[in-house]
């Protein structure tokens, strides 16, 4: 399956020039112009791989396009940009950027650094039912879409995780988080509860959490 690129660029030579070359390297790049159609598209649209964004774009500056999609989704992100001097560059990377590319630049590099950001952020992921698990950033995403864990939850479902298809009691389950020891099991079923909803998992009829009457909790990977 080919990757997929947002690319973000007001230049349209340079933006069918990008969209043409990363064609031939299997990328399926989406180009826009404007940043509030880039935003827009994102917001609706998380199957994105990564980003290339220039920084000199109409209406919004580019460095405040960078947080905005960041806010959406943690998406990997690239910056492209004439604005090659230091001071951008090292705002960029304090922002969160994941490279920088000073205009002009030779179009291999780009699908080089492409091919890098997206093996080192695969490392970081593992692919569980249908689930796709970040535990660097501590995200789990579902079709694509971020769950909103609190952080006793995802402690609580990476345990699971790493124990598909084993029961856990309620005392492993507490032993492995950061909840105090003197938790109450109703506490930890709370939890159970909340991740099943947000999850989309029936607690009548579970796919992804069973309960184990009288010892805990199974997930089913």
């Amino acid at each position: 399956m080919n990757k997929r690129v947002l690319l973000l660029e007001d230049d349209l030579q340079m933006q069918e020039f990008i969209v043409d070359y990363l064609k031939d390297y299997h990328f399926e790049c989406s180009p826009f112009s404007h940043p509030k159609d880039a935003i827009e598209e994102l917001s609706f649209n998380q199957t994105y791989d990564i980003v290339i964004l220039d920084l000199m774009l109409p209406d919004m500056d580019g460095f405040d396009v960078f947080k905005k999609l960041k806010s959406i989704c943690n998406i990997p992100i690239i910056i492209s940009s004439a604005r090659g001097d230091i001071g951008n560059k090292i705002h960029g990377f304090e922002l969160g950027a994941d490279d920088y590319l000073s205009k002009p630049y030779e179009p291999r590099e780009l699908v080089l650094r492409i091919e890098h950001i997206l093996k080192k952020n695969q490392t970081h992921k593992i692919t569980i039912g249908d689930f796709i698990i970040d535990k660097q950033n501590r995200e789990v995403l579902v079709d694509n879409y971020s769950i909103d864990f609190t952080k006793i939850e995802f402690e609580i479902f990476i345990f699971l995780v790493n124990n598909a298809n084993k029961i856990s009691s309620r005392e492993q389950i507490l032993h492995a988080t950061s909840l105090d020891l003197n938790t109450k099991n109703r506490t930890i079923d709370m939890h159970i509860s909340n991740i099943r909803y947000k999850i989309g998992d029936d607690s009548k009829n579970p796919k992804y959490i069973k309960s184990v009457w009288g010892i805990g909790y199974k997930f089913v990977g």
